[in-house]
């Protein structure tokens, strides 16, 4: 069994979905253990454990942009959005979590952060956990 919701992005930003998550991962944990794993449907999109600042939300955007420079990319020719797809291959696109008696564990801290790097879209993310 496996929980989709989707997220509305803007055109380059990242986005707290740690309340989407944390609720998937009580109906579908159902007071057990395991791990949750989280991933994004789509080729332009990562995600990441980190705080959900929004300074540093901004900042992760600007700073994978200025890693990944704009060059002429092949893949531009079909729809200019090379340097989005080499962004998320670089970051990854799912992430696995503990969950302890049905409740997402994270550090004081830490949140799960979609990154959009080519929207605005309506992206999908789904949770499947995987019991003990």
């Amino acid at each position: 069994m496996m929980e989709i919701f989707t997220v509305s992005t803007g055109r380059r930003e990242a986005k707290d979905i740690t309340p989407s998550i944390k609720e998937a991962v009580k109906k579908l944990a159902g007071g057990r253990s395991g791990v949750a794993f989280v991933f994004t449907f789509h080729t332009t999109t990562a995600l990441v454990v980190n705080e959900a600042e929004s300074g540093l939300m901004d900042d992760l955007i600007d700073a994978y942009f200025s890693i990944i420079p704009k060059l002429n990319y092949k893949h531009n020719r079909i729809d200019n959005n090379a340097e989005a797809h080499i962004m998320s291959s670089a970051v990854g696109n799912s992430v696995a979590l503990p969950v302890e008696e049905g409740e997402l564990k994270l550090g004081t801290w830490q949140s799960i952060l979609l990154l959009e790097f080519d929207g605005p879209r309506t992206r999908k993310v789904g949770v499947k956990f995987i019991a003990e």
